[in-house]
């Protein structure tokens, strides 16, 4: 065997024993018993243990030396083993353990203490994983950004100074089509109660509109909805509420859209580096086009108005054009996940710049619920009321994902992009969503995007797909153009 194919053979093993290690994080957010937290934390620290001796051993250094690359799927694949073990070797296999057990205890300090509403519960176990954070940041960035170092985990080749002056050109036009629309009489809203049976129905209806194989993936329940896997198992979860059957319909959309990606690459680069999606930015531009472009579009809705009359009978909105608007409705709210279009990158912002401060080293972990609640007065015009609803509503910190936040608002630049190319090549594409058939979009998105995995870069990948190099324009157009036919603008 060539150097190339004992390299590619020991990565396959890796890449398994990562699924296995993804696996054990889904069992603990679906169906893990609330007494398993101790063992779960060293069943993650050890798994932890051996990717990263894997990912280190001598003999993959010594057979990305030898390596020669027959196409360029060899050569993407010697680049991300490369990049994974040059990464990898700087940090401590001591660091990576304490990490795994770490973020895995905080993720249920953090779920008991945004059901108590105790902000000082989190904060000693959050301020442990900021420090390994901050500590595996230093390792790996030398002399450069520690929080370029953490990004890089998630978004390959973005930096915070780059995302920033993108960002800060979204926030004024973004700004004042929230203030434009906030100024106009707002659409009706549902009202009454919608059972959980009726929700998961609807919700499985949408799974398998928007291309997903139950073949090989399955829908639970989670407190925060996300998806998990690759390859020939990819899960997904939604959440309910009885009072707004949207969070729960446009979170499974959403984790479809991540799921579909997984799903839809190529089998040839099952277990490899490339098998999975190049970053959680063009992640992201999948759920967000999935969700937004395509699951909220006057076209889809109309279809999506049928099934819940089917289902829940006379629910108080009167035709598809209102329901098309009640959908799309901008509203007050603390949530992320379910704040509308125009105001979510507001949200992501606000989660950026503080994070930033935290690795920095400007915001203080015991300042944070107060940094978050001001930057949120100013931000929405309203109060945070209570802890729940402001700095322990996301996962994500208890996790240790630093660096994650931006990708979300990335995600929907390259959605925008990737909408325009989208119209442009499938024409009477309304006809089939407003019939709920996404064939045509999905496959679109599925051809040129999603089969390739981690084949280019992540602007690459944008750039072959859509056809331009992502900017913010593309997407604020979309913005001003839909709300402003919703409210008259």
């Amino acid at each position: 065997m060539s150097a190339y194919q004992d390299l590619m053979a020991f990565q396959r093993e890796t890449e398994a024993l990562s699924q296995i290690a993804s696996r054990l994080g889904w069992d603990q957010e679906t169906v893990m018993p609330e007494g398993a937290t101790p063992q779960r934390s060293e069943e993650h620290g050890a798994m932890a243990n051996i990717l990263h001796a894997r990912r280190i051993d001598p003999r993959v250094g010594e057979w990305l030396e030898k390596a020669e690359a027959a196409d360029d799927i060899a050569a993407a694949n010697l680049r991300e083993i490369r990049r994974s073990y040059e990464r990898t070797a700087k940090v401590p296999a001591r660091l990576a353990a304490e990490l795994a057990k770490t973020t895995s205890l905080a993720h249920r300090i953090w779920a008991q203490a945004r059901a108590e509403e105790d902000v000082a519960a989190f904060l000693p176990i959050l301020q442990k994983v900021v420090d390994l954070r901050k500590e595996e940041a230093a390792a790996v960035a030398g002399d450069a950004d520690p929080y370029d170092a953490l990004l890089d985990d998630y978004e390959p080749g973005a930096t915070g100074a780059s995302l920033a002056a993108m960002f800060d050109a979204l926030r004024p036009r973004l700004v004042a089509l929230r203030a434009a629309i906030l100024d106009q009489p707002a659409p009706a809203s549902i009202s009454g109660t919608f059972d959980e049976a009726g929700q998961l129905e609807i919700s499985r209806k949408l799974a398998l509109a928007f291309g997903y194989s139950l073949e090989n993936g399955r829908i639970d329940k989670a407190v925060h909805p996300f998806s998990s896997g690759s390859g020939l198992d990819v899960r997904i979860t939604t959440r309910t509420s009885a009072e707004d059957p949207f969070n729960c319909f446009y979170s499974t959309v959403h984790e479809v859209g991540h799921a579909t990606y997984e799903q839809g690459i190529d089998d040839q680069h099952l277990l490899t580096p490339l098998g999975r999606g190049v970053s959680m930015g063009v992640h992201e531009s999948q759920s967000r086009i999935y969700e937004n472009q395509l699951g909220r579009s006057r076209a889809f809705t109309g279809w999506l108005y049928g099934q819940m009359r089917d289902t829940f009978g006379d629910f108080g909105i009167a035709d598809e054009e209102t329901f098309y608007a009640t959908v799309n409705r901008v509203h007050d709210g603390f949530i992320r996940t379910e704040a509308d279009e125009v105001q979510y990158n507001l949200h992501v912002l606000l989660r950026f710049d503080l994070e930033r401060a935290l690795i920095a080293g400007d915001l203080a972990v015991d300042d944070l619920e107060a940094a978050w609640n001001d930057r949120f007065k100013a931000d929405f015009g309203y109060a945070v009321d209570r802890p729940s609803n402001g700095v322990l509503q996301d996962v994500h910190w208890s996790e240790g994902l630093f660096g994650y936040f931006p990708t979300y608002t990335l995600g929907n630049v390259y959605a925008g992009c990737l909408h325009d190319a989208l119209r442009a090549d499938v024409s009477g594409l309304d006809d089939d969503l407003a019939n709920g058939n996404t064939s045509r979009a999905t496959g679109w998105l599925r051809e040129s995007l999603q089969q390739f995995g981690g084949l280019r870069s992540p602007v690459e990948t944008i750039e072959h797909a859509a056809g331009r190099a992502p900017d913010e324009g593309p997407l604020l157009n979309y913005l001003e153009d839909k709300f402003g036919g919703i409210y008259g603008l």
